[in-house]
């Protein structure tokens, strides 16, 4: 959708790459870089004046400063990112809603009334279902109003998307009824039925008329909407304003809701429609599909069109679709090494659930950089990806080294219409990652927020070394029972009998064992281990006294000696 702009951005941000200071001879390239983007992009004429008249005297009035501080820490920053974070603010500010809220609530007691308005084809009917799921997964009693008796199946096809929904549709109960007549009838329903949001699906019209606008006022005045939304496509660009600014003028717009947020249009409208009719968009629609609306975030749309992806907008989108204390679960079986292809085959289906991969991908940050570059991103991998798993038997599933026998990999292929170069592939992909994944729960760096993985790491890892040949088994015993732990207890309260280790920041090497990677710290004597298991600790260390330092120091004149004559040695 927003490919244009965030191509004009990218191509200002390399213009100013390398530059000490913004100054009015090397901002005006970066600056037509943007104002072609927007053009480009559908936005009206007046909207990328002002945009681009701003982000000048922002830009121009601020001393760059190379050092800047975040998150208490300085980090260096350039020009370049000082320009860019000028065309952010202003961005937001040009899409933002004074308001922040999503919809105006009715007074305690009384339902809220969301009125949808626009003209046909723009998806007031699909919208209305999308919305009332939404609100209905929030908790809300809703009720759907079917007033919509311009357009032939209008009415049919509401009760559908109300089946789908799982939310109650009023028709009306005579065909000679008047829309204004349907709404009253559905409002003093929802009173009846004590209901918290109803939604009107009102009809439109191929352009605005009198007779539609009419019928649409007299709605207004009689059931008193708190919201009145206008339903626009993203593709109609500059015509978005022009409806807009009608509906707006004769109705009193409380917000609007764009759909096709996820085609290829320019959508120059999404960006115009606030600053030119004061309508703020409330909701967007970004697929068919009925859990495909969210809503509007200015600051998350223009992280994205800047190329910086909406974390928080994937978070969401994560949300809706996982269960907590299963991908908890999930997570903990991928650091205990007990993946398998039936959770890789869940987890597939979760991130379809999240919506199409693309619109995924430009949600993580810089990835819109790589598709803008020509990476293909093909959904129906997927389906290759589930139909060898789905040929694979129980035991397969469970575990992959069985596919090292001969003849396994060429059965799942022919199972499911493959190749055994592609299963041989999926199978070394998978392996890779269980064991990646395998490591990374035995390290404590990566996954340190993760409940219970510092303790694991840490009885792992203390585990492996008592386990050694010749380890005391008393010892062993213990760090099995800790390993036992750390997994019970999902590093809620720390382990049984060591209350200090889920403070510790990794554990250290043992004496003369050397570091452990990744896990930091020092190589403490047995008092100082004795100290952090919680007991105390007499005589001198199983491994012998320690090395002074200057031993080390005498070897390391010896050695240096030692390639010095070589060197001699060798001139003559």
């Amino acid at each position: 959708m927003f490919d244009a702009l965030a191509k004009g951005f990218r191509a200002a941000r390399e213009k100013l790459t390398g530059v000490a200071e913004l100054s009015e001879d090397n901002i005006q390239g970066a600056l037509q870089d943007v104002r072609r983007s927007l053009l480009e992009a559908d936005v009206e004429l007046g909207v990328a004046k002002r945009f681009l008249a701003r982000v000048k005297e922002q830009a121009l009035g601020q001393t760059v400063a190379l050092r800047a501080q975040h998150d208490g820490k300085k980090v260096s920053v350039t020009a370049a990112d000082h320009f860019i974070k000028i065309c952010s603010d202003e961005m937001v500010r040009l899409m933002s809603d004074e308001g922040g809220q999503d919809i105006i609530e009715a007074p305690k007691g009384q339902p809220t009334v969301i009125m949808m308005v626009g003209l046909q084809g723009q998806g007031k009917t699909t919208t209305s279902a999308k919305l009332a799921r939404m609100y209905s997964r929030q908790g809300k009693k809703v009720l759907l109003v079917a007033a919509d008796l311009q357009r032939p199946a209008a009415v049919e096809q509401l009760e559908v998307l109300g089946k789908k929904v799982d939310v109650p549709v009023l028709k009306p109960a005579r065909m000679d009824l008047s829309p204004v007549e349907v709404c009253k009838q559905g409002l003093a329903v929802a009173k009846v039925q004590k209901r918290d949001v109803v939604i009107f699906d009102t009809a439109g019209r191929l352009a605005v008329d009198e007779k539609l606008m009419q019928e649409l006022a007299d709605i207004k005045r009689d059931c008193a909407p708190q919201n009145i939304l206008l339903v626009s496509n993203a593709a109609a660009g500059q015509n978005t304003l022009a409806t807009a600014t009608a509906f707006h003028e004769r109705l009193g717009l409380t917000g609007a809701v764009m759909t096709m947020l996820d085609g290829d249009a320019r959508g120059g409208g999404a960006l115009s429609i606030r600053e030119v009719t004061g309508v703020p968009i409330k909701f967007v629609g970004t697929g068919e599909h009925m859990d495909r609306l969210e809503p509007f975030r200015a600051d998350g749309m223009a992280s994205r069109i800047l190329g910086f992806g909406d974390v928080i907008g994937l978070y969401n989108d994560f949300k809706n679709v996982v269960d907590e204390k299963e991908a908890a679960n999930n997570a903990m079986r991928m650091l205990r090494d007990q993946f398998t292809f039936d959770d890789f085959l869940q987890q597939i289906g979760t991130i379809r659930k999240m919506g199409p991969l693309k619109d995924l991908l430009e949600k993580i940050p810089f990835a819109s950089e790589a598709m803008s570059q020509g990476m293909n991103v093909d959904e129906r991998e997927f389906d290759r990806i589930e139909a060898m798993v789905k040929s694979m038997t129980k035991a397969e599933r469970a575990d992959s080294s069985l596919f090292k026998q001969p003849g396994r990999i060429e059965r799942v292929a022919k199972g499911s219409a493959t190749t055994p170069e592609q299963v041989k592939e999926l199978v070394e992909k998978f392996d890779f990652m269980k064991g990646f994944m395998g490591n990374i729960g035995k390290q404590v760096g990566l996954l340190s927020k993760l409940p219970g993985a510092k303790q694991l790491a840490m009885a792992r890892q203390l585990k492996k070394m008592l386990g050694a040949e010749g380890g005391d088994a008393a010892l062993q015993n213990l760090a099995k029972e800790m390993v036992e732990a750390g997994v019970a207890g999902g590093g809620k309260g720390g382990m049984p009998g060591f209350p200090g280790m889920p403070g510790m920041g990794g554990m250290p090497g043992l004496p003369g064992m050397g570091g452990m990677p990744g896990m930091g710290g020092g190589m403490p004597d047995a008092e100082a281990l004795a100290a952090m298991l919680g007991g105390g600790a007499g005589g001198d260390s199983a491994t012998g006294p320690r090395k002074k330092p200057d031993d080390k120091d005498k070897k390391k004149q010896a050695r240096k000696a030692e390639r010095d004559a070589r060197k001699k040695a060798r001139r003559k």
